[in-house]
């Protein structure tokens, strides 16, 4: 988990993840391509249940969210920690699919879909920024959709990674 508070790594089994405390949010999904699919219903684990049992390090301004296959997406603390941010494992009452990121995908709502990660396999806490799979192949580093974030020739100093 990267910068932990203990200097420790923490591992959870599925078994032992899945039983965490979930919570329900209803929220929007952007795409970079320019569609959204409003009002979704998705159930999972909310990172602050993470942050209550593996605190990070002082200094921690970031998280790099670790998938299958090589994906990943840096997204700051405080879009991490936002209250509809979640760990999903259900969308609309159903089990995630395959195609869904079955059996697990973080979900940010309020960033565009890449940050919202399928498949996800581990949580690195980062003092420093450094871009995901998405952001080094030439997507904006913060991917607000109200801002139309899409492209990282788009980023203002201080949007990303030197």
């Amino acid at each position: 988990m990267g910068a932990t508070a203990s200097g420790e790594h923490h591992r959870f089994s599925w078994p032992e993840f899945s039983e965490l405390p979930r919570k329900t949010v209803l929220a929007d999904f952007h795409c970079v391509t320019k569609f959204s699919l409003m009002g979704n219903e998705w159930t999972g684990i909310p990172p602050s249940v993470l942050l209550d049992l593996a605190p990070p390090a002082p200094g921690v301004k970031h998280v790099l969210i670790w998938a299958e296959y090589g994906y990943s997406a840096n997204i700051r603390i405080n879009d991490f920690m936002a209250p509809d941010t979640l760990f999903a494992m259900e969308l609309d009452g159903k089990t995630l699919s395959p195609e869904r990121g079955y059996p697990l995908r973080i979900v940010v709502p309020h960033l565009y879909a890449w940050k919202s990660v399928k498949w996800v396999r581990g949580v690195e806490y980062m003092i420093d920024d450094r871009r995901g799979f998405w952001e080094e192949r030439g997507y904006h580093n913060i991917a607000d959709p109200w801002k139309e974030q899409r492209y990282s020739y788009q980023e203002e100093p201080g949007d990303g990674p030197p």
